[in-house]
């Protein structure tokens, strides 16, 4: 199951659509297939207090993973965790990317995805990029 939550209200955004967009990455991704994970929508302030809570760092982000740690307490294994994301910072960087911000949206989804799966693109040695490329093609992200 896929949690799809729209949390702030400043931008619009169609969360029907990146559900379903959601779901079709999910079969795509082989590691997510049939395991649980949210996407939660925010605002650029709250992202900022995240990203200083659980990275030190005193600036907005475009997005954030949460891996999902099983424990004692719980065990579940077929969650993954939670992707947040700044529709703000979205909006900004499809501007800046030549994408809309539906394809913004849905290439952040992408990467929080592929982190919450295990990849890390600063020490994989481009493994985690360069799937990422090949999804977007595949999925037509734009």
């Amino acid at each position: 199951m896929i949690d799809v939550v729209n949390l702030q209200r400043k931008i619009t955004i169609d969360v029907a659509a990146i559900r379903s967009y959601t779901q079709l990455l999910a079969e795509e991704v082989s590691e997510a297939n049939g395991r649980r994970f949210s996407v939660a929508f925010i605002s650029d302030g709250r992202m900022k207090q995240l990203n200083a809570m659980f990275r030190s760092k005193a600036t907005t982000t475009d997005v954030l993973s949460f891996p999902h740690e099983p424990d004692e307490f719980d065990p579940d294994k077929d969650n993954l965790g939670d992707i947040v994301i700044s529709v703000e910072q979205a909006q900004k960087q499809a501007a800046e990317n030549g994408l809309t911000l539906e394809g913004e949206i849905k290439q952040l989804i992408l990467h929080g995805l592929l982190h919450l799966c295990g990849y890390d693109h600063e020490t994989d040695d481009g493994e985690m990029n360069e799937l990422e490329l090949v999804l977007r093609v595949q999925l037509a992200i734009q």
